[in-house]
């Protein structure tokens, strides 16, 4: 498409992990945002963006399955809603969460996945061709920036990023591909098609080099993107995510 056919658009501006911790804690204590109520927006603009990147129509397999990944924090708890979600979209997600928080909130996103019958993986299989052959695409939802250069070492998660390394169909990461850290990158980094940044892009999502990068961070109060410095996005229409 020729730059006059599209109006030009700022580059957008990446938070480093203070920044975004910062944001974060100031739309829990300041803006009186409750965290079930940013999970559920996130995770609603998630499934929003992986409908807009893999359209019912354009899935290669007649089967409309996903599977979803999710880690024991904030990011497992974002791939719950987004699979809840998923499937009123009409697709049919399948979430493997090997290692369940206790935390009450996170127990209830998991008993609505149970009660709309999403099925839950007892195992991840060892044979990567398996999930290869089964789904469309993997969402995943592992690890998130606050955790990742702990967790990605331990189990489960080391098992969940090295499937993710070895797959062949597209990934589609949540804020923060799992694995990725400050820097320039590592030849085992896992290499996501889709990226969803939340509130804002953060400083990693700079080498991010797939097909589509989204951003949900429409409900960000305007008062709170200038502190941010961040640059009002132009969202079609009533869209809660848009591409970057």
């Amino acid at each position: 498409m020729s730059s006059s056919s599209c109006p030009s658009r700022e580059p957008p501006r990446y938070l480093s992990q203070a920044e975004a911790e910062a944001m974060h804690k100031e739309l829990l204590e300041d803006y009186r945002f409750g965290r079930q109520q940013l999970i559920e927006i996130w995770g609603h603009a998630c499934a929003v963006a992986v409908t807009k990147a893999f359209p019912l129509l354009s899935l290669p397999r007649r089967q409309r399955t996903l599977l979803v990944l999710c880690g024991p924090a904030q990011n497992g708890a974002l791939g719950l809603v987004c699979a809840r979600h998923l499937r009123t979209f009409d697709y049919e997600p399948t979430i493997f969460y090997p290692k369940r928080s206790p935390d009450p909130l996170f127990r209830d996103f998991t008993t609505q996945c149970e009660k709309m019958d999403i099925p839950f993986l007892s195992y991840l299989p060892t044979e990567v061709q398996l999930i290869n052959d089964a789904y469309n695409a993997v969402v995943d939802a592992v690890l998130g920036a606050e955790v990742a250069e702990v967790a990605q070492g331990t189990e489960p998660c080391a098992a969940m990023l090295a499937t993710l390394r070895h797959i062949r169909i597209p990934i589609v990461s949540l804020d923060v591909p799992s694995g990725w850290t400050a820097g320039p990158g590592d030849s085992g980094d896992i290499s996501p098609a889709v990226l969803v940044s939340l509130a804002a892009p953060k400083e990693v999502a700079r080498r991010f080099q797939g097909r589509r990068h989204f951003l949900a961070g429409r409900f960000v109060p305007e008062e709170l993107r200038r502190k941010f410095g961040i640059s009002p996005a132009e969202y079609p229409g009533s869209d809660c995510v848009v591409a970057l």
